[in-house]
């Protein structure tokens, strides 16, 4: 009998509902949970000392997760946690930084298969390590510069030729009660003559790679599942994210290359999950942007057939 899964995310992320069911499917016992109960609708009692790691439990009203049990834990992208209507501004963020450090220390420290472990994931989720460690795995990288300053923008266009500009982070930020997305841009001629607000943070700016389509690169494990990603409009083009609607998608081999690349990759940032973005050029070379640790993979499944959430409960399950 499989070692009971414990799934962290939020109460309404539909794709981690495919993996739960997948689970189940082969008889594997799940337990849910939102860091967003607590502490209101989940609890917490844990004890460790000489004699054995961490034992107890989680708590719902209908439910126990004992600890010591736990033999995988798929963490994806759970919501903050909910006080009590009352609390002042400071004791929130008290509260706040205590459940931080007493929940997420207890599960963090669970000696188990994660998918992710957050620490690696908060290391992945920096794109200066990612390029750093992907060039260090012999992934062809393009040129990129990092910096707030101006002068330093100019030379890099001088030297490199066609540049794009992208967020150095999340790409998603909210303006008046809007979420918005800042997506690639190729820098044009008259952006150069007024660089005005390249002082105020770090930007990140990389050469064009003049490409014939993109590849999303989904890592479970040791599997890989790539998806051809063409865009049928200059927006997507640029950015594929930008015009979803202009999308065709067909699966694709990875080349050997690329493949065993990523898998040292994946290795380094000790990522099991993965979902990394390629640029392939007209004559078919793969140039990598980034993984990203949560990154979406259910409409990637939807649009191919590629059974990626089997594969997530496959891997979480211990299965070969």
């Amino acid at each position: 009998m499989p070692s009971p899964v414990l799934i962290i995310a939020a109460a309404d992320d539909w794709p981690t509902d495919r993996v739960v069911v997948e689970l189940e499917r082969h008889k594997v016992e799940v337990f849910r949970m939102d860091t967003a109960d607590f502490p209101q609708r989940l609890s917490l009692t844990a004890r460790v000392d000489q004699e054995a790691a961490w034992t107890g439990g989680i708590f719902t009203e209908h439910r126990i997760a004992d600890l010591s049990r736990v033999g995988a834990v798929y963490y994806r992208a759970p919501g903050a946690f909910r006080f009590p209507s009352g609390m002042s501004g400071p004791e929130e963020r008290f509260a706040a930084s205590q459940a931080r450090a007493g929940l997420g220390g207890v599960l963090s420290s669970l000696d188990c298969r994660w998918m992710n472990h957050p620490t690696s994931m908060a290391r992945a989720e920096y794109k200066p390590v990612q390029l750093t460690q992907a060039r260090a795995c012999r992934l062809r990288i393009p040129p990129t510069l990092i910096t707030n300053r101006p002068q330093d923008v100019r030379s890099f266009v001088e030297s490199v030729g066609d540049v794009v500009y992208k967020p150095v982070a999340s790409p998603v930020l909210i303006e008046d009660g809007a979420l918005k997305s800042v997506y690639t841009r190729r820098l044009r001629p008259d952006d150069l003559t007024d660089l005005e607000g390249i002082d105020t943070t770090a930007h990140l700016f990389q050469g064009w790679v003049e490409k014939d389509h993109e590849v999303r690169l989904t890592m479970v494990g040791d599997d890989m599942f790539a998806a051809a990603i063409h865009a049928g409009s200059d927006a997507g083009h640029e950015d594929w994210r930008s015009d979803y609607g202009s999308l065709t998608y067909e699966t694709v081999p990875v080349p050997s290359d690329v493949a065993d690349g990523m898998r040292r990759l994946m290795r380094r940032l000790r990522l099991r999950y993965g979902a990394a973005d390629f640029i392939v050029d007209p004559l078919g070379a793969w140039t990598f942007l980034e993984v990203n640790p949560c990154g979406q993979w259910d409409w990637i499944q939807g649009a191919t057939g590629l059974p990626i959430a089997e594969a997530i409960a496959r891997d979480l399950r211990g299965a070969s």
